[in-house]
């Protein structure tokens, strides 16, 4: 997704892209492969400044925490980046420099890093909804491993020593 930063006129300019599996491929990452998710893009153009506003909202397939089944993930998300002109591709803190001669910036990966942020730290299944195989397997592991025994004498014994201070 490339945007001519030469090409636009001064003031407010906006996008709309519809992202599906082919985007996810193209930019080659692991966290997500499948989705399906729209961006509006608006860029604020002042002299050589840019100001890009993305709002990010839609649907991404990742593995479910508990069973390992892929499920569907809902996203949104905001984010804006701020780009200008100069001599060479680089970064200057939060702006990205784009070469003046050439004039285009590609904005997949900042899109991409926008979709992958907005996924939730622990996502599983709505209740019902795991893979019961993977579940009642899981449930069996737990069990087993609490009726062990052995975990009761795993603690470390730096919280004993903690414990022991509370009291």
């Amino acid at each position: 997704m490339k945007i001519d930063l030469k090409g636009l006129k001064e003031g407010l300019t906006e996008f709309q892209f519809g992202l599906d599996d082919g985007f996810f491929k193209m930019v080659d990452a692991q966290e997500v492969n499948h989705g399906t998710v729209q961006v509006t893009l608006s860029v604020q153009r002042t002299a050589d400044v840019f100001t890009l506003d993305f709002h990010t909202e839609g649907t991404v397939e990742i593995p479910c925490d508990l069973c390992l089944d892929d499920m569907e993930q809902p996203i949104a998300a905001d984010s804006r980046m701020m780009a200008k002109f100069g001599d060479d591709e680089t970064e200057e803190g939060e702006v990205t420099v784009v070469p003046e001669s050439d004039g285009i910036l590609d904005v997949s990966w900042f899109i991409y890093e926008s979709i992958a942020l907005a996924i939730p730290i622990k996502h599983v299944h709505a209740p019902g909804k795991c893979n019961v195989a993977m579940t009642k397997k899981l449930e069996e592991l737990s069990a087993a491993r609490s009726s062990d025994g052995e975990s009761e004498e795993l603690v470390d014994p730096r919280w004993e020593a903690l414990k022991q201070l509370k009291v």
